[in-house]
C-alpha cells in the first residue's frame, strides 16, 4: 500500500526586497514528503532554508507556486482558514524554543489545545501525556527560566506534538544547543518518528542532524540541489 503524501511543494518561488535590490530566497523549489518520513533540508546559512520552512508551514506565502498539506492547497486559503490548518495539521519547533516565559511547561504545551477549544481537563491530561513521552514528567510545573536549553526544546517538541499534527516542521532545532544536547534532541525526534510514525521535516546546517534523516534535500542559493538517502555522503 503506497504511503500518503503529507507535504508537497510545487514550483515555489519567494523574493524579498532589500532596499532597491531584489533577493531571490527560493527559486522554483519542488519537493514531496510522505507519511512517516524523517526528512532534512540541509544547507548553509543564507541558502533559503528558513524561508522554505516558513512557506511550507503556511507562516509565509510564496510569490509563485503552491504548498499542499495533507492534500490541502495553502494558496487557496484565507488567513483564518490557513491559521486553522496550521493549528490542526502542523507542529512547529523553533531554534529559540518560543516558549512563553511566564507559563509552566504544562501550560506552554496546553496552549495549542486551548486554541483548538479542547476542554481544560482534557488539555491538561494530553499535555501531561506528551510531556511524559519527551521525558519531562517531573518538570511540568517549571517555567522556561528554570529549565535547561535541552529541556526547553523538549517542551517545544511536546507542544508541537500535542495536537497530533500530520507533520512537524523544525527550524534548526539544535542550533541553540551544545553538541551533546543537540544529539539528544535529534535522537528524541528520531525516536518519535520511528515509534509514533510522526512525520518530521527538519531544517538544519548540522550534518549530525541531517545524517539521521531518511532523505536529505540539499538547498543552495534557493534551489534544491539533490535529494538523497541517509546512507549517502553529504
Amino acid at each position: 500500500m503506497p504511503l500518503a503524501t503529507i507535504l508537497e511543494a510545487k514550483g515555489v518561488k519567494k523574493t524579498y526586497t532589500m532596499g532597491k535590490v531584489l533577493v531571490p530566497a527560493l527559486r522554483d523549489v519542488s519537493l514531496r514528503v510522505e507519511e512517516g518520513e524523517f526528512v532534512a533540508i540541509f544547507g548553509p546559512s543564507g541558502s533559503g532554508k528558513s524561508t522554505l520552512l516558513h512557506v511550507l508551514g503556511g507562516l509565509d506565502r510564496p510569490d509563485e507556486g503552491d504548498v499542499f498539506i495533507d492534500g490541502i492547497g495553502l494558496s487557496t486559503l484565507n488567513d483564518n482558514r490557513l491559521a486553522e490548518v496550521r493549528l490542526r495539521k502542523i507542529g512547529f519547533v523553533f531554534q529559540f524554543f518560543n516558549l512563553l516565559p511566564r507559563l509552566t511547561a504544562l501550560r506552554n504545551v496546553e496552549l495549542p489545545l486551548t486554541l483548538a477549544d479542547v476542554s481544560e481537563r482534557e488539555a491538561v491530561e494530553k499535555a501531561k501525556e506528551v510531556l511524559k513521552i519527551v521525558g519531562l514528567e517531573e518538570r511540568i510545573n517549571h517555567r522556561p527560566t528554570e529549565l535547561s536549553g535541552g529541556e526547553q526544546q523538549r517542551v517545544a517538541i511536546a507542544r508541537a506534538l500535542v495536537n497530533e499534527p500530520k507533520i512537524v516542521l523544525a527550524d534548526e532545532p539544535t542550533g541553540n544547543l551544545d553538541t551533546a544536547t543537540g544529539l539528544d534532541i535529534t535522537a528524541l525526534m528520531k525516536r518519535l518518528n520511528q515509534e509514533k510514525r510522526q512525520t518530521f521535516v527538519v531544517v538544519t546546517h548540522d550534518e549530525n542532524v541531517a545524517k539521521t534523516a531518511d532523505r536529505i534535500f540539499q538547498l543552495r542559493d534557493g534551489l534544491i540541489r539533490r535529494a538523497q538517502k541517509e546512507d549517502a555522503r553529504l
